[in-house]
């Protein structure tokens, strides 16, 4: 069964949008990917509402199975965290007024998932997002490609036990996730039992 995941790299000025259908074998088409976002001087009220209703509408048209949105990271300005942090708020809302389960997902989780390095870099992570999808390019801003990564990245890892992501995303046993993935997320949370005696 295939996996539609909709990947969202969150912010006002740019929010990255993607969306990817994963096949059991871990094969990736990109299905639509896009930015929306506002000019920095645009009042907050309608920096929110155009993301939100640039997000309603990817949504309905897309219906994914399951949202992968990066998780607010606070090594960053304050104020791209608050802008950020305001971004997702819209974006996690969206997806939960239509039952759609979120999962949250670090840059290093999401790095590590498609370049196999958590510290790789955006020129890498957007060469491997390309490769992986059978693109010519990467997809352009950076944070269109930060967007399909996010998608892969939820496809391939799942939401692992103990991560950002919502008990409805990584719950084993969701129907959200293929069976691989709930494999893969109770063979891990297995290992950390093991590991820490319990």
């Amino acid at each position: 069964m295939t996996l539609r995941v909709v990947g969202i790299d969150p912010g006002l000025t740019r929010c990255g949008l993607a969306v990817v259908d994963v096949e059991p074998n871990r094969k990736v088409t990109l299905v639509d990917v896009s930015v929306a976002g506002t000019a920095p001087g645009t009042p907050l009220d309608r920096r929110l509402l155009t993301i939100a209703e640039a997000i309603d509408a990817w949504l309905e048209q897309h219906r994914p199975d399951v949202l992968a949105i990066e998780r607010v990271f606070s090594a960053v300005s304050v104020t791209t965290v608050i802008g950020t942090a305001q971004a997702s708020g819209v974006v996690i809302t969206a997806a939960a007024r239509r039952g759609i389960p979120v999962a949250m997902h670090t840059p290093t989780e999401v790095k590590a998932a498609v370049t196999g390095s958590g510290q790789a870099n955006k020129n890498s992570v957007g060469k491997m997002v390309a490769k992986i999808c059978r693109l010519d390019s990467p997809p352009k801003p950076a944070d269109a490609a930060d967007a399909v990564a996010l998608a892969i990245a939820h496809a391939w890892r799942g939401a692992a036990v103990g991560s950002n992501a919502s008990a409805s995303a990584g719950r084993v046993g969701s129907t959200q996730l293929t069976t691989a993935q709930q494999a893969w997320i109770a063979a891990e949370a297995s290992a950390k039992r093991r590991g820490t005696g319990r």
